[in-house]
């Protein structure tokens, strides 16, 4: 750096410099300028290396700097590459995708905080980056400001100015400044919320709603909310007729290999959560009950509303009703909703309803969750469920999505069978499996039988906190709800 110190003082002294392009250890160094030629002996010079290259511009300065991967958060160390977006050479400006990287929690998206060329990718596909670790070497532009020693040197974990900078894969957030400055002020991620402007731009009021969710306020309805009128019954949706014919499942094929080597391959991802969870989860003692629901009233209902949601642009499952009078259960018996610290010392009951559902999907096994359903309608939950099953099979569910759930139920009945032994997702206590709605006789109060829709659950518990007696009359209150529907009426806030 001396030498080159030496030759811009004595090019300033000759003239303007237009370039150097290269200097070499040689018999001498030639500087082309315009209408000059200056000659220097290499005695001018002291070099460490005979061969050293030494590159510059008074055009062009560039700083090499080190982006680094920032904390994400959730105490995740590190995490695989999945996905590069940019190549050395590239051009790249702020905000612009680098790369997608898997946690065992989320798939996330890094972007750019700097304007420059990319010059060193660190990584290839499916190595592992630890947090605070370079990812990417990017030159930039010296005349434009250089990069500050901290920028330099060490990344700082992520802050509220730098949620911007990492999204959900695939999202991309439209809003006015004084949306994301509400965001900000509030730390909220932009890419978790869901617009409902035109081309998806987020909104006021969906910030709003948003945070309402996850502090448990009820907000007033927007003014720009439409509820739909029910449809005449000469204009009524006809329900698709079903096939009561027995529905044989098909295989999933995928290529058999008879001969071959065995091999091994890493734990990673969602994979990784589940060895981590599962193995928590032997640590807690299970107490098990089931019992068998009759949905016959609930079927029926679920078929009246089903045209009006889909108007609304919701497609209405059974799950939302399940959650709802789970929901409402919860509140006569909170203990379900419950953790126990690791020392087995205290009890916290939590106010919020985070009702996790798990979903089986090309990534693993996932269990978002639907946030606050204490203060959720039916139609909200439903819209909810429609939103994380979307992104969850496109493998783009937020860590806020997969974190903060208190109570599980898992609708194994969607795959098949009737019970299953749920194991509970620590730090939670209670979790339930779902069976599958199967058309079965049954006797009513006169002896006559009768068609009905049967479901069975299966329920697991911490027996450390939970006796029997408590999840049995858990149980009870919920089935009370689903098989008279109309009951939760009563209880709805």
């Amino acid at each position: 750096m001396a030498a080159v110190t030496a030759l811009r003082g004595s090019c300033r002294a000759a003239g303007r410099l237009v370039c150097i392009h290269r200097v070499r250890s040689c018999s001498s160094i030639r500087f082309i300028k315009s209408k000059y030629v200056c000659v220097f002996d290499k005695s001018a010079l002291k070099f460490s290396h005979q061969q050293r290259l030494f590159r510059t511009s008074a055009v062009s300065c560039g700083q090499i700097v080190q982006f680094k991967l920032s904390d994400i958060g959730e105490g995740i160390t590190e995490v695989t590459v999945k996905e590069w977006y940019i190549k050395e050479g590239d051009s790249v400006s702020q905000f612009d995708n680098i790369c997608e990287v898997q946690s065992d929690k989320a798939s996330v998206t890094i972007t750019s905080r700097y304007d420059g060329i990319i010059r060193k990718l660190h990584y290839n596909l499916d190595e592992i980056a630890c947090v605070g670790k370079p990812l990417v070497d990017i030159e930039i532009d010296a005349s434009k400001g250089l990069a500050s020693e901290e920028d330099v040197v060490e990344t700082p974990p992520v802050s509220h100015e730098e949620h911007t900078h990492q999204e959900i894969k695939g999202l991309k957030t439209l809003a006015t400044p004084a949306v994301r400055r509400l965001a900000m002020e509030n730390n909220i991620k932009l890419s978790e919320v869901v617009g409902t402007g035109k081309d998806k731009r987020i909104l006021k009021e969906d910030i709003l709603n948003y945070l309402a969710k996850q502090t448990g306020a009820i907000l007033p309805p927007s003014p720009k909310a439409e509820i739909m009128p029910p449809l005449p019954k000469s204009e009524t949706v006809p329900a698709a007729p079903k096939d009561k014919a027995r529905k044989i499942p098909v295989p999933v094929f995928r290529p058999i290999v008879l001969s071959g080597k065995d091999r091994t391959e890493p734990i990673t991802g969602f994979h990784k959560t589940m060895v981590k969870t599962m193995s928590a989860a032997l640590k807690i003692p299970h107490f098990g009950y089931s019992d068998e629901v009759d949905l016959t009233q609930l079927v029926q209902l679920r078929e009246e509303l089903k045209p009006l949601a889909q108007i609304r642009g919701v497609k209405l499952s059974f799950m939302p009703f399940f959650i709802k009078a789970a929901s409402l259960g919860l509140l006569q018996y909170p203990i379900l909703n419950a953790s126990l610290d690791e020392s087995c010392k205290n009890v916290t009951y939590k106010a919020s309803h985070n009702i996790g559902v798990a979903m089986d999907t090309e990534q693993g096994l996932i269990v978002p969750n639907v946030k606050n359903v204490q203060v959720c309608s039916v139609f909200e939950i439903a819209s909810e469920l429609n939103r994380l099953k979307s992104l969850g099979s496109a493998g783009q569910l937020g860590t806020n999505d997969l974190n903060g759930g208190t109570f599980t139920l898992s609708n194994i009945g969607t795959v098949g069978g009737t019970y299953a032994k749920a194991v509970i997702l620590p730090p939670e206590v209670a979790i339930g499996a779902l069976g599958k709605i199967q058309v079965l006789p049954r006797f009513n109060g006169k002896g006559e039988v009768f068609q009905a829709q049967i479901m069975n659950v299966s329920w697991s518990a911490d027996h450390r906190i939970i006796d029997g007696a408590t999840m049995a009359r858990f149980s009870n209150l919920w089935k009370s709800y689903l098989e008279n529907p109309a009951s939760m009426l009563l209880d709805l806030k």
